[in-house]
């Protein structure tokens, strides 16, 4: 096992309705923040061997609303490697989205996807 730059990994979810914060069935940005710590700790344990520790991000940006219902890719790529910490560019896309106006359990293909969230952060793994 050994980090590489370019190395990733890609997560898919469905948004349930349980999760929806706000009206328009909108998601809350923690959410998408979790599921970059999801996406963060296979990463780790593909590349170290351990799960790793999150330390930080340097930038976070919410460019679309997630909602419950949404069909989610959630995706890492490490874009440095040090001798103990990895910096990762996260990017939740949204690929599939409800379409009420069709019908209550209509929804849509995205083509291309909508890209959510994006962030950039820092893991520790065991030196």
């Amino acid at each position: 096992m050994t980090a590489e730059v370019g190395m990733r990994v890609v997560h898919a979810r469905y948004v349930p309705y349980g999760h929806a914060h706000y009206a328009g069935h909108l998601v809350d940005g923690a959410y998408s923040l979790a599921l970059f710590g999801d996406v963060a700790t296979e990463l780790c344990i593909r590349t170290d061997g351990d799960e790793g520790l999150f330390a930080s991000y340097s930038d976070v940006q919410f460019r679309a609303p997630v909602r419950a219902g949404d069909c989610l890719q959630v995706e890492a790529r490490v874009v440095r490697v040090g001798r103990r910490s990895r910096e990762i560019e996260f990017e939740v896309r949204v690929t599939a989205r409800g379409n009420p106006e069709r019908g209550a359990s209509a929804a849509d293909v995205l083509d291309p996807p909508l890209v959510a969230t994006t962030a950039r952060g820092t893991v520790v793994v065991p030196g």
